[in-house]
């Protein structure tokens, strides 16, 4: 695969093993990864420990312990999301800092600060190993990921002054890995057991305050979550719709093949998040007693739990279709 490719071509210029086990990293190595800095939540985070030196964990059983004693078998690792979303943060420190300088903003100002994160998510195609017999595990991963887009401050006067805007959104220097699983994107079960707690911690931060230390100031900030980096198969999964071949065409509207064909010029977004779930729930109870095809007119092609809310956004592959 193409990740295998890189890492060959950069142990092959280099010489050296870039991938340590957590053992060997020095100390100045372990204040890069999630779980270093100290942190607090105000209030504090719904079902959500309040321990901020968690490092990697087990993205099935959530147990925190050194990836080194993972059985090899462990399907998914994954950051605490609030614990990744700090480590960011003091990423981009001096960024922020400078941001408010050139902006001419206190610098003991505390906040709030408001913060946009972007989430993406898919599937990093085949990753087996072409020989060897490794563990029977699926031979597909998918990555779910964040990106910090802007930080803003509310002044006074009603004004929101930006001090971070980040250039290159799709960049792999800003796009923070938060969980990688041995799993088959299309698995809608093994996605939502994995994702869920994930999801989880999302919702709990959405409304709390982080306090956390920048520039020797403790700051507070809000969160934004913007889940616009999936594309059409993923939003499909995620939102419990019917895969790509279905008659519903549309993953914004409730156009039909059929439809869409005659109709070139009018679209609207007309699908939400919350009006899937209540699909979904039609669809599992079948209160009017409906046929199969009757009910799937009813639901408009939900056919599974929509677990992550996404954003009505454009995918890279459309927007080249667009500009064809």
């Amino acid at each position: 695969s193409q990740y295998h490719k890189m890492y060959r071509t950069v142990k092959a210029a280099t010489g050296r093993q870039i991938f340590q086990p957590l053992h060997a990293l020095r100390s100045a190595e372990k204040a890069l990864l999630p779980g270093y800095h100290p942190f607090e939540w105000q209030p504090p985070l719904v079902g959500v420990s309040s321990s901020t030196d968690v490092g990697i964990i087990n993205g099935l059983s959530g147990l925190t312990s050194s990836v080194d004693e993972y059985p090899v078998e462990a399907l998914a690792k994954r950051f605490r999301y609030d614990a990744a979303l700090v480590s960011a943060l003091k990423d981009i420190e001096e960024n922020i800092l400078e941001g408010m300088k050139q902006n001419g903003l206190d610098e003991y100002l505390s906040g709030p600060f408001t913060v946009v994160i972007k989430e993406s998510c898919d599937g990093m195609g085949d990753v087996s190993e072409k020989h060897g017999s490794g563990p029977p595990v699926p031979e597909k991963a998918v990555r779910f990921s964040f990106t910090i887009m802007s930080i803003s401050v509310a002044m006074s006067d009603s004004e929101n002054v930006q001090i971070f805007e980040e250039f290159k959104p799709n960049s792999e220097l800003s796009c923070k890995p938060l969980c990688l699983m041995i799993a088959d994107e299309s698995d809608h079960e093994t996605l939502t057991v994995i994702l869920g707690p994930v999801i989880a911690e999302r919702e709990a931060m959405k409304t709390s305050e982080l306090m956390l230390e920048l520039g020797g100031i403790l700051r507070t900030f809000k969160f934004f979550f913007r889940g616009t980096g999936y594309d059409e198969k993923l939003v499909r999964e995620v939102e419990g719709l019917e895969a790509s071949g279905s008659h519903y065409i549309c993953t914004l509207c409730d156009a039909t093949r059929q439809e869409a064909s005659r109709n070139l010029v009018l679209h609207s977004i007309t699908r939400s998040h919350a009006e899937n779930l209540e699909r979904y729930e039609v669809w599992r109870s079948n209160p009017y007693n409906e046929s199969v095809d009757e009910l799937r007119d009813r639901v408009k092609g939900v056919s599974a739990k929509p677990f992550i809310e996404t954003r009505p956004c454009i995918d890279a592959l459309h927007c080249d279709i667009g500009n064809a």
